[in-house]
């Protein structure tokens, strides 16, 4: 299901701006942690200073140390703050603080201040309260950015459905130009100017420019094989004066019938290639019809007929496409070639240099044979044969058998019970 396509557009923008939603809650998180924890300590140190400083009257008034707060000597002090104490005795009155962070101990914050000799008044005081509290910050910041990305991801998968909805129309657009669809154009896709546009701009103009140079080739070809047909039609008939027997008069008119043949072709490709041909369909016993077809070619062509069925297609024109398949396969292959009818297909095999590379990937192409070792011609036949195979509705597929040889299956459809 597209939707559901982890590679989709969609989910790579959406990815995008979770990840984008994930970065600025962590700098903010940061920020707003960072910030509460010096507020933290800063109030624990205010505290424990005050304390201290209370501490320190009381002594001086009574000689003894209030509640809660220990009288201490040098040795007995925590190592950090005894460090403190003596790195700057004069600091804040001597007062030091020191926030024990490790274990045993956590979250507690330490004072101390001489009162004279090697004794101190030692203020432990609780910071278990701020750790919470920041903890608790810290659980808020992940649960609100767990509840943005549940509403961000979605919001950015729906946002760019409009987005996908236009490439996907330019993308079916695209492939029933590339069927033969040359009428077929993506459109301006409403009042939106953005990158989308302009592509769907370029590919219509693309494809009126291919529109326009196919007609053009196609009218070409129709002219100019109507153009030849009259002055053909003159040689023919000049032809048939010549007296018979010469070897020159021969030779001529094998040329002419090659030159008919030729034209001929032409202008059956400009009317497949303007869509004017319809098949009329008839049932046909397959079998039948391809034995027929075989035996007047001429031709020393094997016939095999393994369960043929009756099928329901246009015979003129499956015999166009059989006699233009053996003759391609004596024309171009080598002997033997095999003509084998099973079911609804039609496989014509010859066993010579087998079909270019160039046609198994592309198909068949006007004027070209694809390989020296195939034999001369103009490549029109198996144009013709595929163009009739698509009017029938059929499929015409080319292939090499592994032990040598071209195949070419013309696969019909089976005649409704």
């Amino acid at each position: 299901m597209e939707f559901l396509n982890p590679r989709a557009l969609r989910w790579k923008i959406a990815a995008l701006a979770a990840a984008a939603c994930c970065a600025v809650a962590a700098v903010i998180g940061f920020l707003v942690h960072d910030a509460t924890r010096e507020r933290g300590m800063r109030v624990g140190t205010d505290r424990t200073l005050t304390r201290l400083i209370a501490a320190e009257r009381e002594f001086a008034r009574t000689g003894e140390a209030p509640a809660g707060i220990d009288v201490r000597s040098g040795a007995e002090l925590p190592e950090p703050l005894a460090r403190d104490l003596a790195d700057r005795p004069d600091t804040e009155g001597g007062y030091a603080t020191w926030y024990d962070a490790d274990p045993p101990n956590w979250y507690w914050m330490w004072g101390a201040v001489t009162v004279g000799g090697d004794r101190f008044l030692v203020v432990r005081d609780d910071m278990s309260t701020e750790v919470r509290t920041l903890q608790l910050l810290d659980r808020s910041i992940v649960k609100s950015v767990l509840a943005a990305l549940l509403f961000v991801v979605p919001l950015a998968a729906l946002a760019t459905e409009p987005i996908n909805r236009r490439l996907r129309h330019g993308a079916r657009t695209a492939r029933r130009i590339a069927e033969g669809d040359l009428d077929a154009r993506i459109g301006a896709g409403g009042r939106a100017r953005d990158e989308i546009t302009e592509m769907s701009a370029a590919v219509d103009g693309m494809a009126a420019a291919l529109q326009r140079k196919l007609e053009n080739e196609r009218r070409f070809t129709a002219d100019v094989a109507h153009e030849l047909r009259t002055p053909l039609m003159g040689l023919v008939t000049a032809a048939g004066l010549l007296p018979e027997g010469d070897e020159a008069t021969g030779l001529v008119r094998d040329r002419l019938r090659a030159l008919n043949a030729l034209v001929e072709d032409l202008l059956e490709i400009s009317r497949l290639d303007a869509g004017a041909e319809r098949a009329r369909l008839d049932p046909v016993p397959l079998g039948e019809l391809v034995a027929d077809v075989v035996r007047r070619t001429g031709t020393a062509t094997r016939v095999t007929v393994e369960a043929a069925e009756m099928v329901e297609t246009d015979p003129r024109r499956v015999e166009r496409i059989v006699v233009n398949l053996v003759t391609n396969a004596h024309r171009h292959g080598t002997a033997p070639v095999v003509v084998t009818v099973t079911g609804v297909r039609i496989t014509v095999r010859d066993h010579g240099p087998g079909f270019p590379p160039d046609l198994l990937e592309r198909g068949p192409q006007r004027f070209r044979t694809g390989a020296s070792e195939r034999g001369r011609g103009h490549g029109l036949g198996l144009t013709v044969a595929q163009g009739q195979s698509e009017v029938l509705g059929a499929r015409l597929t080319f292939a090499n058998a592994p032990g040598g040889g071209a195949i070419a299956t013309l696969c019909l459809t089976p005649r409704p019970a």
